[in-house]
């Protein structure tokens, strides 16, 4: 593999400004890899003062991203005006789901700690913005090095139920949901029943949940956060014409049946194995 090496260039010495990387930001929301987003304003004016820099806007479900970016390393002055911003957007929207976004060419270990801290209380994403220069061209490379945090699963307040339960209320979940257990190649493995929801365990872990919707649909969500088993999955899915989500907390959303487990049984054996499939070492 023919591979190059580039060096860091701070965006100021290249003789391009912030709004230079605004516009890019504002005509290609992609390439910050929060999802498929559409530009709805740029420098848009607050009411308490100032200008939020960017706003974005998930059109699936109206989430709304106020972006702010700065050139160079960011300082309490970018954290607090994202904040500012970001609650800004959230009282006129009330609705919505809001993310505050900070983009930086650096992040000091100090703030990103702060940053890191208001985090569990404030949805806030940090993104790192990398101007490489490569052969004399340029290149702008987007990492996130800090995402939304997410509380981790707790279920004790989940009340454990029989299957006699759930085939009262949901039968043809209770069906899709064991079918999907059968096609599972491993003895380790167990299937719950929760007032809420149905889950496989699989090697100690929930695997999948099944959900009720209207007869004879069922809801299947499975959480996968490694980026290189995402992609593959996503794959797979679209080759085989079925629908899905992936949200912003890394779960994949699908609504199935049980004649589709049974007819993409293949599939279905793919996903688990690319998700519990440990990474084999080199000889």
């Amino acid at each position: 593999m023919d591979v190059k090496y580039g060096k860091k260039v701070f965006i100021r010495n290249s003789g391009k400004d912030e709004f230079w990387l605004q516009k890019i930001i504002y005509e290609n929301p992609s390439i910050l890899g929060l999802g498929d987003l559409i530009s709805v304003n740029k420098e848009k004016t607050q009411s308490s003062g100032g200008r939020l820099d960017i706003l974005l806007k998930d059109q699936e479900d109206n989430t709304m991203y106020e972006v702010e970016v700065m050139l160079g390393e960011t300082d309490p002055s970018h954290i607090i005006r994202s904040i500012e911003y970001w609650d800004n957007e959230k009282r006129k929207y009330p609705q919505r789901q809001h993310f505050a976004v900070l983009i930086a060419e650096s992040f000091d270990r100090r703030y990103f700690n702060v940053v890191q801290l208001l985090s569990l209380n404030i949805p806030m994403i940090a993104i790192q913005a990398d101007l490489l220069e490569v052969n004399k061209e340029y290149i702008l490379n987007f990492t996130k090095i800090l995402d939304v945090y997410i509380e981790p699963e707790d279920n004790e307040d989940e009340k454990p139920v029989g299957d006699t339960t759930w085939k009262e209320k949901s039968p043809w979940t209770v069906s899709t949901a064991k079918e999907f257990f059968e096609l599972i190649e491993t003895p380790k493995k167990s299937m719950n029943y929760t007032q809420s929801y149905i889950s496989i365990v699989i090697e100690g872990k929930k695997a999948y949940a099944f959900d009720k919707r209207t007869k004879p649909t069922t809801l299947l969500l499975f959480s996968v956060k490694d980026d290189e088993k995402v992609d593959l999955i996503k794959e797979l899915l679209n080759k085989e014409s079925i629908d899905f989500t992936y949200n912003r907390y890394k779960d994949f959303v699908l609504n199935i049946d049980s004649e589709i487990v049974k007819n993409k049984k293949k599939l279905f054996l793919d996903i688990t194995n690319i998700r519990f499939k440990e990474k084999e070492n080199p000889d």
